[in-house]
């Protein structure tokens, strides 16, 4: 085990030294530890790499807010280590580090398991409030919440010491940590680039995830041109913990018949890993399927750049909700003025680089205070929320706008301001 600086990420090696490198990615959450029942059969024909997420299982807190910057840590701390060319397995926001990888650093990657993955992890919107709860009341709300998210309910009510275990990992993961991985997977969306990887990919997933499930693992399988489908029954979404054989058959045929298949193939700019280990007799999949999904075309709308780069801030900071239903309610009437509240507010003043969006969703309370447009309040409650305040920093705001604005402005601010809060900080049950 080992840990170095920010850049790097903490791991654990084990196999044989002289093997291939494959390197085992967590979800959301989790250590390496979730990777524990794959170890002993997978270590028997390659080296195993595993991290831990930053802030995760005692790793340095560095927060991460984007999958590229795990990736690069990941890279830059193999390099630490010599290893050039790997197998990649990642469960979750894991598998969004491999997906990341195949597509920016296609010769580092050899072949590819993406574990109740997704090519867009359900809705910013999503991941940005699941943000406002943990930043407002810890990470206990997640921790209660996990097994119902992570594993069956047969399996939950016959394993509660792995249950515990599970709400462990999560009540010892550092919060600030949790939150910029929501906002890594909140921007995560490569539903267009899916194409581009290039490496032979297996799919994997619980028959019975709910969090990712079947119909996002088919909607990679559509888009990645050379890859296969694995459906687990009796496994949700941490299926290696839940069915650790079953995933390990599929794990050992997938990177067994492949890897050696893509060396020739694919530029190397180092020496590749030494020779690939013993051959093993391969196990059949549970269930492979094949699908036929369609995914979304690329954005052709001509606008100026100012206008995308607007729009991506205005959804950032609003959410998509708002947003749609503000377009939707658009007509020829209106979308011109769409079109400058877009440019011209989020593209020009909200992208701007001398303040933080904590610093100007500050500016924004009190400028719709002193104003009086309360009708607007509440939509600049929740996007202080989402751009970092916490309800304690809102109330100070509110009540500096007291002294200034009047007291029964910041009166009708309050009440409007406590729904909101009330609203979004309430861990769903």
């Amino acid at each position: 085990m080992n840990e170095t600086g920010n850049k790097m990420l903490k791991y654990q090696v084990d196999g044989p030294e002289d093997a291939p490198v494959l390197v085992l990615g967590p979800s959301l959450g989790t250590t390496w530890h979730m990777w524990d029942r794959q170890i002993p059969e997978l270590s028997q024909h390659w080296r195993i790499f595993r991290y831990d997420l930053p802030g995760h299982g005692g790793a340095p807190a560095h927060p991460a807010a984007a999958v590229s910057d795990l990736s690069d840590r990941l890279l830059a701390t193999l390099d630490s280590v010599g290893v050039q060319r790997f197998g990649y397995v990642g469960c979750s926001i894991g598998g969004a580090v491999g997906a990341d990888l195949a597509l920016r650093h296609p010769h580092r990657v050899a072949a590819l398991a993406l574990v109740a993955a997704s090519p867009r992890f359900g809705t910013a919107d999503e991941f940005r409030r699941r943000g406002v709860i943990v930043r407002s009341n810890g990470l206990e709300p997640i921790a209660r919440t996990s097994p119902e998210r992570w594993f069956t309910s047969g399996f939950a009510a016959a394993q509660p010491a792995i249950v515990e275990w599970a709400v462990q990992m999560v009540r010892t993961t550092d919060p600030g940590c949790y939150i910029a991985a929501c906002e890594a997977l909140a921007a995560f969306d490569i539903r267009t680039e899916l194409p581009r990887i290039g490496v032979p990919t297996l799919v994997l997933v619980g028959a019975e995830d709910e969090v990712t499930g079947p119909a996002e693992a088919r909607n990679l399988v559509a888009g990645i041109p050379d890859a296969r489908l694995a459906l687990v029954p009796g496994a949700s979404h941490l299926a290696p913990v839940e069915q650790p054989a079953a995933v390990t058959d599929l794990l050992l045929m997938h990177f067994s018949t492949t890897w050696q298949d893509t060396l020739a193939s694919i530029p190397v700019p180092a020496s590749p890993p030494p020779g690939f280990a013993a051959p093993f007799a391969p196990v059949a999949p549970i269930a492979e399927l094949t699908a036929a999904a369609h995914l979304p075309e690329s954005s052709t709308t001509g606008r100026s750049d100012r206008y995308d780069r607007g729009m991506k801030v205005r959804r950032e900071v609003l959410g998509d909700a708002h947003v749609d239903a503000a377009t939707a309610g658009s007509d020829g009437f209106t979308d011109d003025f769409q079109e400058l509240l877009t440019r011209y507010a989020w593209g020009e003043i909200w992208s701007r680089e001398g303040l933080d969006r904590r610093s100007r969703s500050c500016v924004s309370l009190t400028a719709v205070v002193a104003s009086g447009h309360l009708g607007g309040l509440a939509q600049h409650v929740r996007a202080a929320l989402r751009n970092g305040l916490t309800p304690v920093e809102i109330k100070e705001v509110l009540l500096q706008t007291a002294v200034y604005c009047g007291i029964p402005a910041a009166g009708a601010a309050f009440e409007i301001a406590q729904s909101v809060i009330q609203e979004e900080t309430t861990p769903p049950t």
